[in-house]
């Protein structure tokens, strides 16, 4: 078996693909097995990508936010079952979308369950994005991006009956909020970022780091072009995104899911219990199709699938891939993405995980080709 140039592979799959650049990392339970990075930061100036680099990371946000949630349901401070309206008053007697009355008005009826945090986690509360349910856009109307006003909507259906990629996660952030009495970052800089080095990880980027952002993208008409937005909202930010506020570079991240890797624990520190970890992993939706994504603004973001072939299933937190992967990860995998093109994945049964992170918006096939092809060198270097 050929030995993993992560480097050449990077540098070939940049080299054939219209990515400017990216970074990529893989690891097992132990140790960085492999790291590079290729093309350019910023196209504009020429500067080039960097290993320490740091990227809005978007929805890969969601993973450390449900961590978070479940060391506190370890703590008997959130419960999985229980109605969440204790700690979110603002979910309580939930109402239900039935349609619009002939002036556009929502018609909308009480929901027959309370929403829980088992729902918020696996995003089965019946609560979309504005950019993933048409329904819910018209719904809210007009909203400030990053208010609580932009994650507040009736539900698109019941709670736990049916799959819908949306805010769910930033309902979890300000549940840990309540709960803990601290804002999700500190809690977060506390519990996981602290105890896990990850120095570089946060809802903002100090000062002394700024040169080291790589500026957000957006591919228009083939070419990509800058787009200055702060997905978690930035200094305007009503709160702390769960879904999808934070930064972080490649090696913090791989910090974070090497811990998964280990069942809960990574240098000596204990996050949370190898029994939560194989809580998270499993899939808690049954037959629902999760996973595929479709959007309804296609220059924010295209249609998500990353499994198209296979029916996933989602844990408290991750994509989970029933059928081994055509690139070479192990069925029981846990994934998922952010949107401006960062990919991970953690196979436990292999004993490995990877990330690739770019940024540009919209995650085109391009990006996805280099994930593929990172992902193929990895498992055929380790099979």
């Amino acid at each position: 078996m050929p030995p993993l140039d992560l480097q050449k592979t990077l540098d070939k799959a940049l080299a054939e693909q219209p990515v400017a650049g990216a970074v990529a990392m893989v690891g097992n339970a132990e140790t960085v097995l492999a790291c590079a990075a290729s093309g350019l930061a910023d196209p504009a100036t020429g500067k080039p990508m960097a290993l320490d680099a740091i990227f809005q990371i978007a929805s890969m946000t969601k993973a450390v936010t449900s961590v978070a949630a479940m060391q506190l349901v370890e703590r008997g401070l959130l419960s999985l079952d229980e109605p969440i309206d204790p700690v979110l008053p603002q979910l309580a007697r939930p109402a239900l979308l039935t349609g619009f009355d002939p002036d556009g008005k929502p018609i909308l009826q009480p929901a027959s369950k309370p929403i829980t945090l088992r729902h918020l986690l696996t995003h089965t509360s019946g609560l979309g994005y504005a950019f993933t349910s048409a329904g819910m856009a018209r719904a809210q109307g007009k909203v400030v991006p990053a208010s609580i006003a932009s994650i507040t909507a009736p539900l698109m259906f019941e709670p736990g009956t049916d799959w819908l990629y949306g805010v769910s996660s930033d309902w979890v952030g300000l549940a840990i909020e309540s709960a803990s009495g601290q804002t999700l970052g500190a809690y977060m800089a506390d519990h996981i970022f602290g105890p896990l080095a990850m120095h570089d990880t946060g809802f903002a980027v100090a000062s002394d780091k700024i040169e080291r952002r790589v500026p957000l993208l957006s591919r228009q008409d083939d070419v990509l072009v800058p787009l200055p937005i702060e997905i978690g909202g930035g200094d305007a930010a009503e709160f702390h995104s769960g879904g999808g506020g934070l930064y972080s570079t490649a090696a913090d991240y791989m910090r974070f899911l090497r811990m998964i890797l280990n069942r809960g624990t990574l240098d000596g520190e204990r996050i949370v219990s190898a029994d939560t970890i194989a809580t998270m992993a499993r899939n808690h939706v049954g037959e629902m199709e999760a996973g595929r994504m479709e959007s309804t603004v296609p220059l924010l973001a295209s249609n998500h699938d990353l499994f198209p072939d296979m029916d996933c299933g989602w844990g408290l937190g991750f994509l989970i891939n029933p059928e081994p992967g055509p690139d070479g990860r192990a069925a029981g995998s846990l994934a998922w993405a952010g949107l401006p093109n960062c990919y991970y994945w953690i196979d436990p049964a292999s004993d490995l995980a990877g990330l690739v992170l770019m940024q540009f918006l919209i995650g085109d096939e391009a990006a996805l080709r280099v994930l593929a092809a990172v992902e193929a060198a990895t498992y055929q270097a380790h099979s």
